[in-house]
């Protein structure tokens, strides 16, 4: 039992460093006007009028399942999370996952609301 809690451990570390770092670099944002329309303020990552201010998305995998996509700009920052849910026991605690966060999304400055397709495999 122990050997198996080790070795998930093991595995889950890098990929948890990865989405941290990655995040930290991607959460580094600006106040940025648009450049085409004067004294408006949109979220590039939604609106992609100019490509040169969009980063590169990056998708971190650690399997098929779960993997987490950024997706940033110079003032705003996408995140999508794929959640492996195996049998009912991970379904039940992604459920309760999602309504946690739910019940604080007034918490977090949501500039748009655009929802990405959902898909097992990030473009």
């Amino acid at each position: 039992m122990f050997l198996f809690c080790f070795l998930q451990t093991a595995t889950l570390r890098p990929y948890l460093n990865a989405v941290k770092a990655t995040l930290q670099a991607a959460l580094c944002l600006e106040n940025f006007s648009s450049q085409v329309v004067e004294r408006h303020n949109k979220p590039e990552v939604e609106v992609r009028s100019s490509k040169e201010l969009l980063l590169q998305p990056v998708v971190i995998s650690r399997n098929d399942k779960e993997k987490v996509l950024i997706e940033g700009s110079i003032n705003s920052v996408r995140v999508s999370i794929a959640v492996k849910q195996a049998d009912e026991i991970e379904k039940i605690l992604c459920h309760k996952f999602m309504r946690f966060m739910m019940m604080r999304a007034e918490n977090f400055l949501f500039c748009g609301g655009s929802l990405r397709p959902c898909t097992h495999e990030y473009q």
